[in-house]
């Protein structure tokens, strides 16, 4: 796609805005990410937005990748570089400030309150990614069910996740998913 003002306009305001909701980083904003980019937009597909998350995840680095790759895929390299500003600038200013505030009244009750209710929601956000882009990822009964075991694995037992990405990757080479 062309990057134009009115598109770089539109990814900056949304990463921007996003990235204050996003509780938990960027990963906790994912199907709101899904449904703007995809189903609003119509600037990736279901396929797409799911490779897009899986290449942010195997790539070292922050989370925020895939802010920057969907960027990139809808605007260039111009709109890496705005998707990317408009989802830390925000954040990075909030968290200062939060940051000075938190330490100020560390002993209040309500500061102890808010932290302990902050970890449900983080939670919450991240199931609610991992749901989307299982759903926009499944495209098989056998890739929904490498999925679902993936995530048995991963809740049920102690094993590098390393492993479970070797074993999806055999299935894959050998046409099974």
């Amino acid at each position: 796609m062309k990057a134009d003002g009115g598109m770089l306009t539109t990814l900056a305001g949304f990463f921007a805005l996003m990235s204050l909701f996003a509780i938990g980083g960027a990963n906790s904003a994912v199907p709101e990410m899904h449904r703007f980019v995809v189903g609003v937009q119509h600037w990736m597909n279901d396929q797409q937005f799911s490779d897009t998350f899986a290449l942010a995840q195997m790539t070292p680095g922050p989370n925020v990748i895939i802010v920057t790759l969907i960027g990139f895929h809808v605007a260039g390299l111009l709109g890496a570089l705005v998707t990317t500003l408009a989802m830390c600038g925000p954040t990075c200013l909030f968290a200062f400030f939060v940051g000075r505030a938190s330490d100020r009244f560390k002993g209040a009750i309500w500061h102890g309150a808010v932290s302990r209710a902050l970890v449900p929601v983080t939670l919450g956000l991240t199931a609610a990614s991992a749901t989307v882009v299982a759903t926009a990822a499944d495209y098989s009964w056998m890739a929904a069910g490498l999925s679902l075991a993936a995530a048995v694995v991963g809740y049920r037992m102690r094993v590098n996740p390393l492993w479970v990405f070797a074993a999806a990757a055999v299935l894959g080479f050998i046409g099974l998913v």
